[in-house]
């Protein structure tokens, strides 16, 4: 999804289809739980915010049925899965219009840390729900991605840079990335009632969608990467170390909150 010019992942980029596979593989299982938790039925009215590939959309659609509908929306929308009661359209959520009162879910996935106004935007959010709507955000803690057993010294080091740079490259755009610790009391003070977090993380190993995603990150924000001081062969050992059997991270702290209008 594209949130701004300055935003590091761009759906009209080469490496967008792998960002975009990376995460639904890893998150959507995540996401869907919590949905069915938050009640999802037939004959909902949904907003899916910065839908992306639109792996989540689908399946609101699927799951709302023919009696309810499902807006997917993105600053550059892409082609989604075509379902009867599925609409793709192009929205900026800091500046265009919503519809007040006209949802009964709104879904939003690591958007809102990447917006300096996500405050005022939760507000916006709030009012385009009916009463008794939900809200469900899912952030990270991107700041939290500790190495639980690396090759060697160098690798646990070499990967503990390539965090840091990382978050260098998105503070430098106004994005938050430990948002995710602070959303649902961000979520209280924008007036949402029942706020409910609930945190997950997992193993990045070899060959797990968390993993393959950083190693996708080493290509996708390689001038970023660059320019926050690794250099192109450490951005080459440090794929090595990431396939190497004996590699063991956590995921970032993926944060679940949801709220709803009073």
């Amino acid at each position: 999804m594209t949130l701004a010019p300055a935003y590091l992942f761009d759906n009209t980029g080469s490496h967008a289809a792998e960002q975009h596979r990376c995460l639904a593989a890893w998150l959507d299982p995540i996401t869907v739980e919590r949905l069915v938790g938050a009640g999802v039925r037939p004959g909902m009215d949904c907003l899916d915010i910065g839908t992306g590939a639109g792996s989540i959309a689908v399946w609101l659609a699927d799951r709302v049925g023919p009696a309810g509908r499902v807006l997917a929306t993105d600053l550059v929308p892409l082609p989604l899965p075509e379902r009867p009661n599925l609409d793709v359209r192009r929205h900026d959520i800091v500046h265009d219009e919503l519809p007040d009162g006209g949802f009964d879910l709104i879904h939003a996935r690591l958007v809102l840390s990447h917006l300096p106004e996500r405050e005022a935007v939760l507000r916006r959010l709030l009012t385009a729900l009916r009463p008794g709507g939900v809200l469900h955000l899912l952030e990270f803690d991107a700041e939290y991605a500790p190495v639980l057993l690396a090759p060697s010294a160098r690798a646990k080091e070499l990967f503990e840079r390539f965090q840091r740079a990382k978050l260098q490259a998105f503070r430098e755009r106004g994005s938050h990335q430990g948002w995710g610790r602070e959303c649902a009391a961000a979520l209280r003070r924008a007036g949402f009632a029942g706020v409910e977090a609930v945190p997950y993380v997992t193993a990045l190993t070899p060959g797990s969608p968390g993993l393959q995603l950083q190693i996708h990150n080493t290509r996708h924000l390689r001038e970023p990467l660059l320019r926050a001081g690794l250099t192109e062969d450490e951005l080459a050992e440090l794929r090595e170390i990431l396939v190497h059997p004996d590699f063991r991270a956590c995921s970032n702290l993926v944060h679940t909150v949801q709220g709803r209008r009073p």
